[in-house]
């Protein structure tokens, strides 16, 4: 497909698994799956799930504002937690980006490869 752009991630298991961060298609935007990974490539936040989501969304926006889009444009999030008791920091986090714009979103209770993560969210975004 010509035009289609994308975003590398930092993540360790990139190049492993062989994806993008993020990938624009005409006026598509997909953002994989972001955990939160720190600038070090480490998992950032350690405990915190609020302070984790938060770092998942700051990726997410840096990655649709490198393919011409903002958290406005985005209208479905997915939002993985590793336990159900974190689902209000997690969700907290997300309305201080998206709550103004309200996407549709689910929210999974599901485990990561790396013990660590407490939270992972994707987005797509229409621009």
């Amino acid at each position: 497909m010509t035009g289609r752009r994308r975003v590398a991630t930092r993540a360790p298991w990139e190049a492993t698994v062989g994806y993008s961060r993020a990938v624009r298609a005409g006026n598509l935007v997909y953002v994989s799956g972001t955990a939160p990974v720190g600038e070090d490539g480490k998992i950032a936040h350690r405990g915190d799930a609020y302070r984790q989501a938060q770092r998942c969304i700051e990726i997410i926006t840096r990655a649709l504002q490198e393919l011409g889009a903002g958290p406005e444009h985005v209208v479905r999030t997915r939002m993985f937690i590793a336990d159900r008791t974190h689902w209000q920091e997690v969700g907290r986090a997300h309305a201080e980006v998206f709550g103004a714009h309200r996407p549709a979103t689910i929210m999974v209770v599901t485990g990561f490869v790396d013990a660590d993560i407490l939270v992972e969210i994707e987005a797509d975004a229409v621009v």
